[in-house]
């Protein structure tokens, strides 16, 4: 990957595949990047928070290594939109001399409807807010960012690459819940996964960065952010992964459950009086690391661990027996793993839960080297002792990027 300075990616984004800009939409946040594809650095980036809140909005935006920020009320994504382009042609880059040839919108949730980069038109806008009962929490904020950036960037294409696509390859027997049939169809429940821009990258990355051919290679990659996923990938293609119908299913996350029995959703509403919305927001943001602990920092949680705090060494503990059983279970659908990569916060961060999670595996052929695996990783590499079976690696994640390129793929740019 290229490490141009930012003010030289201008440049570079004005050749013949330019640049792409790629949103990001929260409910209250947009996130954004200017990408140049080809060489892989980020021009810009930049965050605008708290839309549509109380009190002054946040716009944090970066080039050729200075910050602006800016505060002031921002009512909704058209006005943060509105502020980020201004911003572009205030400090630069200008959206004309960075030669926009795409817009890219990260989308949660394509159900069984998009598995590929969509150009987008009012159609595809349509369905997208069609899948909202699927991923309410996420879908309508992207939805929004869409139509919003439509307006203001009319003249570029736009493009939707969804976090369930790379997903859509999974073995009817991975993505079939033991649901009644017709209950299952009626309102579209199996396993779609999430995190698939960045499962689909790493493990690309990956086979490039050991010259093997993605083809020959059984991986496990694990995501591991504040939400967390692993996926089992066999030749490049998706088998199994850990989140299901939901991004709420599988590991144990920053502020999520992962894993829990169903029955303690009927358990709760039946003796804690909760009503669903309640459920909803105990599961999913009260919950995980930060429900067990009160912190779903791992710099917080090692900090709490070493002053001899039992609930953040409890916490840490049911994190990584999750994470060995996903391990485990990966292994045995497929065979044989050839490669486990770690990527996202803690993946590339921190090197105790890369340890740690290993610890009594080497009999799978699956161990780190304590000097290879040492501190925070920026670069790929290969972390693994030369005597182990399975090549254990640290990819760090470039969602954007990827977006980035499948968008010029999407347009034929």
């Amino acid at each position: 990957m290229s490490t141009l300075p930012a003010g030289d990616g201008v440049t570079t984004a004005r050749g013949a595949h330019g640049s792409v800009l790629v949103l990001n939409s929260g409910s209250s946040s947009l996130k954004y990047q200017l990408v140049n594809p080809v060489g892989g650095e980020a021009i810009a980036t930049g965050l605008v928070e708290r839309i549509g809140e109380d009190g002054p909005g946040l716009l944090k935006h970066k080039f050729a290594g200075n910050a602006t920020v800016r505060e002031q009320p921002i009512a909704d994504h058209g006005d943060a939109l509105r502020l980020a382009l201004g911003i572009f042609e205030e400090v630069g880059p200008s959206i004309e001399d960075a030669h926009v040839r795409a817009v890219g919108h990260r989308v949660v949730h394509g159900g069984a409807i998009f598995s590929e980069p969509t150009l987008i038109d009012d159609d595809v806008l349509r369905q997208i807010r069609d899948l909202i009962p699927l991923a309410p929490l996420h879908n309508p904020a992207n939805a929004t960012g869409i139509e919003v950036a439509r307006e203001l960037l009319p003249d570029v294409p736009h493009v939707a690459v969804f976090d369930t696509a790379f997903f859509a390859t999974l073995p009817e027997a991975a993505a079939t819940y033991a649901l009644n049939k017709d209950v299952a169809e009626e309102h579209g429940i199996r396993r779609y996964g999430f995190h698939g821009t960045s499962h689909n990258y790493v493990s690309g990355k990956a086979a490039r960065v050991l010259g093997r051919r993605l083809e020959d290679l059984n991986q496990i990659v694990l995501h591991l952010g504040n939400g967390a996923s692993a996926s089992a990938v066999r030749g490049g293609a998706a088998v199994e992964t850990s989140m299901g119908l939901t991004p709420l299913e599988g590991l144990v996350m920053g502020t999520r459950t992962g894993d829990i029995d169903p029955a303690v959703v009927f358990h709760l509403m039946r003796n804690a009086g909760m009503d669903v919305d309640e459920v909803d927001t105990l599961f999913n943001k009260q919950s995980g690391l930060k429900g067990l602990s009160g912190e779903n920092d791992f710099r917080a949680l090692h900090e709490l661990i070493a002053e001899g705090d039992e609930d953040a060494e409890l916490a840490l503990d049911v994190y990584l027996h999750r994470l060995r059983k996903y391990i485990g279970a990966y292994a045995a659908v497929l065979g044989r793993v050839d490669v486990i990569v770690f990527t996202a916060g803690a993946g590339e961060n921190d090197d105790v839960v890369r340890s740690r999670v290993m610890e009594g595996l080497e009999g799978f052929g699956f161990a780190v080297d304590p000097e290879r695996n040492a501190g925070r990783i920026s670069e790929p590499r290969v972390i693994s002792p030369e005597w182990a079976r399975t090549t254990v690696m640290v990819i760090p994640t470039n969602e954007e990027l990827a977006i980035a390129r499948q968008c010029l793929e999407a347009t034929g740019a």
